[in-house]
């Protein structure tokens, strides 16, 4: 007996002694560190309002106030191949940690089994078997019980079932960040039909105008006040426009079938409300602290989940390196005899053992994977301080266009009033032959440019709310 326990010593102490030589010296320089997880104490790009962040304050369904957007977000979410797409890998996860989970827990198996056997009748066994009147061809009849379970005295099962976890709520937070991505995606394309329409509307009015102009530069022409010159000035100023028009339709029919495809359906015209474009409210946004960006952002919140994996996946790993103990237990009946095969306790078999083994040839198969687990978590680690990274970079970059685009909104809103003052002031002028052609023509021009570009800054100002609100991490959040 005290040779058996001296044997178990020295095994458990050969594989501390191999722990002790490999986890530290097999990583050599290639250490893994925590992520930094600062951030600046705000965003301070520009003067914003203070409170929480919008993207904690409203769900995507109370953000956006147009009912048609909001229609067509729900189809989307309901419908887009992509998401459904992502959906499955959710449930691909969520059955891979089923399974690890059940590695940890101990097997209960039962069998039922017959067979024959003859053995050789020069042998020990075949002579005593012909003394006894065994016969030569013995049936073996058996039904039972089998129970075994590696206990996990050094945390790798259990290890490994939390880092499984963790990436089933990482693919949650991916698949909720997908979500945030199609919502900002569907919202900037249906601010950009809108806006389509009403440039489209903004040129066939223009185009109404100026062939009413052309009328009368050809009366004027007639009368001997005017050259042919105006004429053909004023026929290419109104063919130049009709051709902008079809290059305008053309691009609103690809955004209605983006649209179209966003929501996972063939392409149909889109239902929306253009005409009170110009007159949708662009909120404030609030942005709270930058640091809410771990809490708000999905993309963020999957790198932290994998982070923590990755870093169980190193202490399982490591565990490796530890003696394991597995226990095994049968029982049940056994007997060449059918008819006593249940016979109690005489065809009663049972057995119990209990093994400790620890690695002492295979250590390069373990320190292999240790390395590789150490290089994963360092990776997870720059993975996570890249992705918050970014999403401070987002938000950043998304004040400052909100800034830049209301200050542009108001002097082209100042812009398009002044011009359209001086097209009535130009066209009385030219009645009285105190202006030409051309000063008309060129004031209509900068009239048209103007609104045009007014629609296109009304555009990027939702999208670009849109952005910010994405950015924050809003978008994925609904009402139950």
């Amino acid at each position: 007996m005290s040779k058996r326990w001296s044997e178990v010593a020295l095994v458990i102490a050969g594989a501390w002694s191999l722990l002790g030589l490999g986890c530290t010296s097999v990583l050599g320089s290639n250490q893994a560190r925590e992520a930094n997880t600062e951030v600046p104490a705000s965003f301070g790009a520009v003067e914003i309002p203070s409170g929480p962040s919008v993207a904690t304050q409203k769900r995507w369904d109370e953000f956006f106030s147009d009912p048609q957007l909001r229609a067509l977000i729900e189809q989307a979410l309901e419908h887009n191949q992509e998401l459904n797409i992502q959906l499955q890998e959710l449930i691909i996860t969520q059955n891979e940690a089923a399974a690890v989970r059940g590695e940890y827990l101990p097997r209960l198996e039962a069998g039922v089994g017959t067979g024959i056997e003859k053995v050789g009748e020069e042998t020990s066994q075949g002579a005593s078997d012909a003394d006894h009147g065994v016969a030569v061809n013995l049936p073996d009849f058996r039904f039972g019980f089998k129970a075994s379970w590696e206990t996990d005295v050094w945390s790798r099962f259990r290890s490994a079932r939390k880092a499984a976890s963790l990436r089933y709520e990482a693919t949650i937070h991916e698949r909720n960040f997908l979500v945030t991505e199609l919502v900002a995606e569907l919202a900037k394309s249906y601010y950009d039909l809108l806006a389509l329409d009403n440039q489209i509307e903004i040129l066939d009015r223009n185009i109404g105008v100026l062939e009413d102009a052309l009328e009368v530069v050809r009366l004027k022409k007639a009368a001997a006040r005017d050259t042919e010159l105006g004429v053909k000035r004023f026929e290419a100023e109104v063919l130049e426009n009709q051709g902008r028009k079809y290059t305008l339709e053309q691009q609103r029919s690809i955004v209605e079938n983006r649209i179209n495809f966003l929501v996972g359906r063939f392409p149909q015209p889109v239902e929306r409300s253009s005409e009170s474009f110009l007159s949708i409210d662009v909120a404030d946004v609030t942005t709270g602290l930058p640091s809410e960006l771990l809490d708000n952002r999905p993309d963020v919140k999957a790198a932290e989940m994998r982070l923590e994996a990755a870093e169980l996946d190193t202490t399982s790993a490591k565990a490796r390196f530890y003696p394991s103990l597995s226990l095994e237990a049968e029982l049940g009946y056994q007997s060449f005899n059918l008819g006593h095969l249940i016979a109690t306790p005489e065809s009663l078999a049972y057995g119990l053992a209990g093994n400790l083994m620890a690695p002492l040839l295979n250590r390069a198969a373990i320190k292999a994977d240790y390395r590789s687990a150490n290089a994963r978590q360092i990776q997870a680690v720059y993975d996570f301080e890249r992705t918050l990274l970014q999403a401070y970079t987002d938000v950043y970059n998304q004040l400052t266009t909100i800034a830049n685009l209301r200050e542009r909104y108001e002097r082209l809103s100042r812009q398009v009033a002044a011009l359209q003052a001086a097209i009535e002031v130009s066209s009385i002028l030219y009645q009285s032959a105190k202006a030409d052609y051309y000063e008309v023509l060129m004031t209509r021009r900068d009239s048209l440019e103007a609104e045009m570009e007014l629609v296109e800054a009304k555009k990027e100002q939702l999208q670009a709310i849109v952005a910010v609100y994405q950015a924050l991490g809003g978008g994925w959040r609904r009402e139950p």
